[in-house]
């Protein structure tokens, strides 16, 4: 009798997904969060169109796009990190995670430039509803740039498989939520 099979506790459709099941039921709330403050920002848009488009106007669309190319080309370094690590390729691996950490910095060193460029205009949370959810969106969204990072730094001193994985799934997650919200934010009028 295989003992493993009789002790590992089963999560039903989770079980097929890579990485720890844990982290999907993380993702899977995450994504919901995002999608109410998607649904909040389709609300207010609705309520006070013009307010949103004479907003959105003032946002960096350069940096907002070099940014999606940054975490665009950590998710691929992420993929090569999981790969290399399924291949038993430490050393390779913990390359390809260091080098998403680094984009998920250069990503992060971007958006508070733009904070900055907001705040020297005199730009807040509370200067008008877009602003409020522009800054939580984007906010919550660089929080989870940084547990990101961090989990992407804690799985590399760790050769598991699944550990990589399981990270590598987060950090998707974090680029996929930010190819939603680029164009919402800063292209769609």
């Amino acid at each position: 009798m295989d003992t493993t099979a009789v002790n590992r506790s089963t999560w039903g459709p989770l079980d097929a997904l890579p990485g720890n099941p844990m982290m999907w039921i993380l993702i899977i709330s995450e994504l919901m969060v995002f999608g109410l403050l998607l649904a909040g920002y389709c609300i207010k848009f609705l309520e006070n169109p013009d307010l949103f488009v004479n907003s959105q106007a003032g946002l960096n669309r350069l940096i907002g796009g070099i940014n999606t190319l940054i975490l665009i080309t950590s998710g691929l370094f992420a993929a090569l990190a999981n790969e290399t690590s399924r291949e038993n390729k430490t050393y390779s691996s913990r390359f390809f995670l260091s080098v998403t950490a680094v984009f998920g910095l250069l990503f992060l060193v971007l958006k508070f430039y733009e904070y900055s460029e907001k705040a020297a205009i005199g730009i807040s949370i509370e200067t008008n509803s877009f602003y409020t959810l522009f800054y939580l969106m984007t906010g919550f969204h660089a929080a989870h740039v940084i547990f990101g990072i961090l989990l992407l730094g804690l799985v590399g001193f760790y050769k598991r498989h699944e550990n990589i994985q399981t990270a590598c799934a987060f950090w998707h997650m974090v680029d996929l939520i930010w190819l939603i919200l680029y164009p919402i934010l800063y292209l769609v009028r």
